[in-house]
């Protein structure tokens, strides 16, 4: 039986997977598109503390399914654990902690859309995998 937290964890899966699966459509088809749709408007500094928050969240959800025998589990639990891994590298580098390359310069804004769609998906998978 679906309990609420199964919903929360779908719901903020369904934000991720629409913040990441946006801006993908508005680049494959900036035309016929509204302004709006890119999240141009977004800023992407805000990201690493969304990843970082998220990735522990996801990571919480992937114990459930893993403790109910669920075999998703271990790979959302490694996904957990990079995209946390990244949030919290990049949101030391903002506070001046390590090595500069902590600021992973090499992330694009269109990875970071992907990440969001990748972990909005394992999350709403979750939603399901927790009750099995």
């Amino acid at each position: 039986m679906m309990e609420t937290k199964d919903f929360v964890s779908g719901f903020i899966g369904f934000a991720l997977a629409v913040l990441g699966a946006l801006p993908l459509l508005a680049k494959v088809a900036p035309s016929s598109m509204p302004p709006w749709f890119s999240l141009s408007w977004f800023p992407v500094q805000i990201a690493a503390y969304i990843l970082a928050v998220a990735g522990f969240y996801l990571m919480i959800n992937s114990v459930i399914e893993i403790t109910n025998s669920n075999s998703i589990g271990w790979m959302s639990f490694l996904i957990a654990v990079i995209v946390m891994a990244v949030g919290i590298l990049q949101v030391l580098h903002k506070f001046n902690i390590g090595p500069d390359f902590f600021e992973l310069k090499f992330i694009k804004d269109t990875f970071y859309y992907v990440i969001f769609l990748v972990q909005g998906i394992f999350l709403m998978i979750a939603m399901f995998a927790m009750e099995l």
